[in-house]
């Protein structure tokens, strides 16, 4: 089988290597912790949402905003991560994940273009709050660094869906479909907002 995306591929084995021991009859905690980060970000539709949101807002804005604002994210939510990990308190984390959704879908249904800087600490306050939820509902016991590069990993690729999407949207879709989808990721974060 050949692989289209050939720069990709070592993604994709890299994330089947760490899989891949998961499954043996012996694992160590820090399988079971890799697993348990990785599927962390999935557990809840605000994180989804927000990391796909990410990947779109940053084919909006263009070539170096493509990789550094999620890379930002990731990197920020690392941050928040530890934060969450030391048990160190972050005010009002659930209103910030909720309303990442909010703005970050309003961004992409507007199609707003903020400078560079702008978007990356605009993403990173957003990261910070993502990355605390994750940290702070940490298992005891669990190995801190295996669980977040399971939760650092999923919100990369939930990022790159949100990159493949606003890519196929660029070259396919009218303009208004990727601003459509923006405005419901919106909706859905003032519905998050307000349950």
């Amino acid at each position: 089988m050949q692989c289209y995306l050939s720069d990709k591929c070592w993604l994709l084995g890299l994330l089947l290597l760490g899989l891949g021991n998961s499954v043996q009859a012996h694992t160590g905690a820090s399988h079971v912790d890799f697993v348990a980060g990785f599927s962390h970000p999935l557990s809840g539709l605000d994180h989804v949402l927000a990391m796909i949101a990410v990947g779109l807002w940053a084919t909006q804005l263009g070539k170096q905003p493509l990789w550094r604002v999620p890379l930002t994210f990731v990197l920020t939510m690392a941050l928040g991560g530890l934060l969450g990990f030391a048990g160190i308190p972050l005010p009002l984390v659930e209103l910030g994940i909720a309303g990442s959704v909010l703005i970050l879908g309003g961004l992409i249904a507007l199609a707003s273009r903020l400078p560079l800087t702008a978007s990356m600490a605009l993403v990173g306050i957003f990261a910070l709050f993502h990355g605390y939820a994750h940290g702070a509902e940490m298992a005891t016991g669990s190995t801190a660094l295996w669980y977040s590069v399971g939760f650092m990993l999923t919100t990369a690729l939930l990022h790159g869906v949100g990159i493949g999407i606003g890519v196929m949207a660029q070259h396919g879709l009218p303009a208004r479909t990727l601003r459509l989808g923006g405005a419901a990721i919106a909706a859905s974060g003032m519905w998050l907002l307000l349950s």
